[in-house]
């Protein structure tokens, strides 16, 4: 067993919902193997309230998420990060921040629950729709044979995953 603790950063434009999700499911579920992270091209500064009912709904913890800009992570002293994946379509279409450690990427775009609009319980139930998606591509991604994958395998299944 590997004592390897690998920093995913997961990025949205706004990092008010699907991001934060991601990040709050891979914490949970990563046991501890995985240091998840999300920040925003352009944050709102604020968490939608349903992703965070969603992640307590989940049992997944939230007291660490909160909406924050990327540069906050590319900058000196910020942790290296090992993997970079998008879930909106916007940020995966922007120029990012070069990363220290040049980390894998890949997108895995989702739908935006934030942008739904319903009644509150249509609203409760596209957020754990959305978060099902990502909580299925996050099992897969921690499924992944890390250490015995060459890069450009491990490349083409994180690509993979975001299909799915």
């Amino acid at each position: 067993m590997s004592d390897t603790i690998y920093n995913v950063l997961f990025v949205c434009t706004g990092n008010t919902a699907r991001s934060i999700m991601a990040e709050g499911l891979l914490n949970h579920m990563g046991r501890g193997r995985f240091k998840a992270y999300s920040a925003g091209s352009m944050p709102k500064g604020v968490v939608h309230p349903a992703a965070l009912k969603v992640l307590n709904d989940l049992r997944a913890p939230t007291g660490e998420v909160r909406s924050k800009s990327w540069s906050e992570l590319a900058q000196s002293g910020a942790p290296k990060l090992d993997f970079v994946f998008t879930v909106c379509d916007n940020a995966a279409g922007e120029v990012c921040p070069v990363w220290p450690g040049q980390p894998m990427s890949a997108h895995w775009g989702v739908e935006d629950p934030a942008a739904f609009e319903g009644t509150p319980e249509q609203v409760d139930h596209k957020f754990h729709e959305v978060a099902q998606i990502l909580k299925r591509r996050i099992e897969l991604f921690l499924s992944l044979p890390m250490r015995s994958l060459d890069k450009l395998s491990l490349q083409n299944e994180l690509r993979d995953i975001g299909k799915k």
